[in-house]
């Protein structure tokens, strides 16, 4: 039985989804969403407050600053809260009102940027504020997610060992890509593994993470409207890139079976489908991870005016039925055995 005194110090790290039933493929959903803060960016909020406060970076008087459309800010908001700080978060106006009242109700300041930049989007906009505020106020500290290696270490010391725990004969990792510190995280581990595993970005359409055309995107999480100075795509073997009226076809389609995700969820569990269908990896073991639960998605995702006024009546219509013929389950964790580890050059 957990019993914590701070809402950080509980984070549930082994609950999976076996998605076959749903979706006709052999792939297991890796929940991440169960703690406090609602979603993976506990772990990245975490590991970047307490790397300042070793540097001892945070002083009485300090006030956090972090861009972020959702997540990572709420998961700050609670660390602070905490911890005693003060934090800011700098938003646009994507990040859905739940999310917004959350940071709120955690006593954080939210400011939200109306304009975006020619040629940086919303995103630039926001940090172009940031900068702005930290110069003429030498209280703020820019944890900055964008360039801060404790945002991809969080996952290469937390998220990918969990995984690699549960599932030792793993051949497929699924990870979206907005800050990557998640896929720069695990791909890492990966790569010293016991054996290949292939690692699959999952990207929104419109974002240009890996170099594509640059478009409007609605739903906040993954994505980015500038090239993450964490990305070294050396590490990644695949990416697929997903639309997002396929985001929420797959987001009510989990709903439907009782399970509420949010986008990034819902962008994740599309790419990786698309991806196994494309390459018939009959056999293999595969997991996708889920970054956060769909509460806060209520009111735009889960929401059929908000849906479709964006992207038409026809994005919700009836799934059709799967096919009786769907690949063999791969192996579970119970049946995976440990192999011998050895450093993958």
């Amino acid at each position: 039985m957990p019993v914590i005194s701070a809402p950080y110090a509980f984070n549930e790290e082994e609950l999976y989804v076996d998605l076959r039933s749903i979706f006709g493929h052999s792939l297991f959903l890796k929940c991440e969403g169960f703690n406090f803060a609602g979603s993976i960016k506990l772990k990245a909020a975490t590991e970047m407050v307490e790397s300042a406060e070793r540097a001892g970076d945070l002083r009485p008087e300090t006030i956090l600053v972090e861009s972020s459309s959702g997540n990572l800010g709420v998961a700050l908001s609670m660390i602070a809260a905490s911890k005693g700080y003060r934090f800011l978060c700098v938003t646009d106006s994507r990040c859905n009102l739940a999310t917004r009242l959350m940071m709120e109700a955690l006593g954080s300041q939210v400011h939200v940027v109306a304009d975006q930049e020619s040629n940086g989007g919303f995103l630039g906009a926001r940090l172009a504020y940031i900068r702005s505020l930290c110069a003429s106020d030498e209280r703020c500290l820019w944890l900055s997610q964008y360039t801060n290696p404790s945002n991809w270490q969080a996952h290469y010391r937390r998220t990918a060992p969990a995984i690699a725990r549960a599932f030792p004969r793993l051949d497929l990792l699924f990870v979206g890509a907005g800050t990557t510190g998640t896929l720069m995280g695990c791909a890492r581990y990966f790569r010293e593994w016991n054996r290949p595993v292939r690692i699959i970005a999952v990207d929104s359409v419109g974002s240009v993470t890996f170099g594509g055309t640059p478009g409007h995107r609605m739903i906040p999480g993954l994505g980015m409207s500038v090239q993450p100075p964490l990305l070294d795509e050396s590490y990644v073997d695949d990416v697929v890139q997903v639309e997002e009226a396929d985001t929420i076809r797959a987001c009510h389609r989990l709903a439907k079976r009782g399970f509420v995700f949010g986008g990034s969820t819902g962008t994740v569990v599309s790419g990786a489908t698309d991806w196994l269908t494309r390459h018939e990896e009959r056999g293999r073991t595969a997991v996708a991870i889920a970054p956060d639960l769909g509460e806060r998605y209520l009111d735009t995702v889960y929401h059929d005016n908000w849906v479709q006024d964006l992207y038409g009546e026809d994005v919700l219509a009836p799934d059709p039925p799967l096919d009786a013929d769907v690949a063999p389950l791969g192996p579970t964790p119970a049946e995976s055995q440990p192999r011998r580890r050895h450093h993958d050059a």
